[in-house]
């Protein structure tokens, strides 16, 4: 992919009149695009173990999902299929790069880029997902279908694990060639088939259940309210029934709740829970040593690996940043590092010298090593 390509976006009027509301096609997104990733190094990457890779095949009416590593004898066959390998943006600076174009968007919801390789007639089946996705074509076309809203309601065919839609109401399709994009909200149905084979990007975004949003908040909670808090019922009128539970006594229990519910709660949880990577990893104090002595030892670059999930937050007691799910509280003078890694993911020269000359700032730093958030070489 050329360094040069710009994305084609007015990013007002996309956040406006599309984000999470309705599709957008944007048709030769900007010059001197090229795909980033071949389908040979795309089938490479599917061989190793260390990378999430599964291949979708069509038998008729049914689908089957086989899981990498593959082999090339997994490509061999009469079926249309589709590969598709996740996060290879870990693995390819190039790749990693598509995603500067959509820094419109907090880095905290981008989630990663997975590319699919398909030959003709490949898919994966009418689907909907519940996060936002930008689809770039990269080699060859697809057919893009558009269809209805979907929900929990919506009914799937049985699959243990592929989510495809029983029922797909076509409402409006575009074929996308190199460097055409599609922009689907959560919850609209879509459904690609290639035409000859393909390949196309999936740059993905996240967005946490609010199921699990409550669970971070209230374990927040728990940890800062007091345990001498009780339910209290001074005043409460003579039980004529001594075994009942009154109803006034549960509409109590509740306004104590919700009085509990209203005191103030600090924001970590939130930061944590969208950083957390998605993949574990694997930090060996060793390499961390080696690492520390090389920060200090001059002339280093410091930069944010791929998989690297960093962020921050200010209030008036400071900055919280959060890398890969933790938690660390600094002064202020941390910020104009942190804005050079968010942005450039790299650091290196007086700038670095003059991060490491801050005591708060070189704490920071080494807690970023501590958390596999930070590359030294």
């Amino acid at each position: 992919m050329s360094g040069n390509w710009q994305l084609n976006l007015d990013h007002t009027a996309f956040l406006r009149d599309h984000w999470q509301r309705k599709p957008l096609l944007i048709r030769n997104t900007g010059a001197g695009f090229s795909p980033p990733i071949s389908s040979d190094h795309l089938a490479g990457l599917a061989f190793e173990a260390s990378v999430e890779s599964r291949l979708v095949e069509q038998c008729g009416d049914n689908w089957r999902l086989q899981h990498g590593p593959f082999c090339a004898a997994d490509f061999e066959r009469a079926q249309p299929w589709t590969l598709l390998v996740q996060a290879v943006d870990h693995f390819s600076a190039a790749v990693g790069e598509l995603q500067r174009q959509f820094d419109f968007i907090p880095r905290w919801r981008m989630d990663d880029v997975m590319v699919s390789y398909a030959v003709n007639g490949g898919s994966v089946g009418p689907h909907y997902d519940n996060y936002d996705v930008f689809l770039l074509q990269g080699e060859g076309q697809r057919l893009w279908r558009l269809g209805q809203a979907c929900d929990e309601h919506s009914a799937l065919l049985p699959h243990d694990e592929l989510r495809i839609l029983q029922d797909f109401h076509c409402v409006e399709e575009y074929l996308l060639g190199p460097g055409d994009l599609l922009y689907v909200p959560p919850g609209i149905a879509h459904w690609g088939v290639a035409q000859g084979e393909c390949t196309t990007f999936s740059i993905g975004f996240r967005a946490p259940q609010l199921s699990e949003m409550i669970a971070r908040w209230s374990d927040q909670l728990l940890l800062q309210m007091t345990q001498e808090l009780f339910y209290s019922d001074a005043g409460r009128a003579a039980a004529t029934r001594p075994g009942e539970i009154h109803a006034g006594d549960v509409n109590e229990a509740l306004a104590q709740l919700q009085r509990a519910l209203q005191q103030p709660v600090r924001n970590q949880w939130f930061g944590e829970l969208v950083t957390e990577p998605h993949y574990d990893i694997d930090l060996d104090a060793g390499d961390i040593d080696a690492a520390r002595e090389a920060l200090y030892s001059g002339g280093a670059t410091i930069s944010l690996p791929r998989a690297a999930k960093l962020a921050w937050q200010q209030d008036s007691d400071g900055i919280t940043v959060f890398a890969n799910g933790e938690s660390h509280t600094c002064g202020a003078s941390v910020l104009p590092c942190l804005l050079i890694l968010c942005d450039r993911r790299d650091l290196f020269g007086p700038q670095l010298d003059s991060a490491l000359a801050d005591t708060d700032t070189a704490r920071l730093l080494e807690n970023l090593l501590q958390s596999g958030c930070l590359d030294v070489e």
